[in-house]
């Protein structure tokens, strides 16, 4: 179905809202992959916050012109899907792990900001941990040293309260 300039400018406008805020896009050829699967790609992208369409790459080309993600306007040909998210990992994580049981979707290349990365960079940018468990090994981390010294500064008193605990017992039987 053809669509009118109006529609087209709508759709311009929501993907460049879209790269505006991103930090990762993945482009794959869905090529063999039937409506049953795209819609669980969707949802699973959806799950993980990623924005995820079937897209004239005509239209992806105009919305990310003069944008950290032109570089991707030479590889828009076939049948493309794109993943756009604001989390690096997010949509290299997504496509990866849906292309890996499905092979009809196979992933041509992604951008990051200023950069272009090929298919193997996409697979290698799944492999990180996602920014929520970068953060909890940070916390982690700095959370060590107080607990550590929570847990020395605790120990004195609490050996204090042992010995004078033990006093008390022997003192009990001495008399008894």
């Amino acid at each position: 179905m053809a669509l009118n300039r109006e529609a087209k400018a709508v759709i311009i406008d929501a993907v460049s809202a879209q790269v505006a805020k991103a930090q990762a896009i993945v482009v794959a050829e869905y090529r063999g992959l039937d409506v049953a699967r795209i819609t669980e790609l969707r949802r699973k992208a959806r799950e993980a916050g990623v924005y995820l369409r079937v897209l004239k790459n005509t239209l992806v080309r105009r919305a990310v012109s003069g944008t950290p993600f032109e570089k991707l306007n030479d590889h828009m040909v076939g049948p493309l899907i794109y993943g756009i998210s604001s989390d690096p990992v997010a949509a290299a994580k997504v496509m990866n792990d849906f292309a890996k049981t499905n092979e009809a979707l196979v992933i041509k290349c992604g951008a990051l900001p200023n950069s272009l990365v090929d298919a193997n960079g996409i697979k290698a940018l799944a492999s990180l941990p996602s920014r929520e468990e970068l953060l909890a090994k940070l916390l982690g981390t700095m959370q060590a040293p107080m607990t550590t010294l929570v847990q020395t500064l605790n120990a004195v008193p609490s050996k204090f309260v042992r010995t004078v605990a033990a006093l008390r017992d022997q003192r009990e039987q001495a008399s008894a």
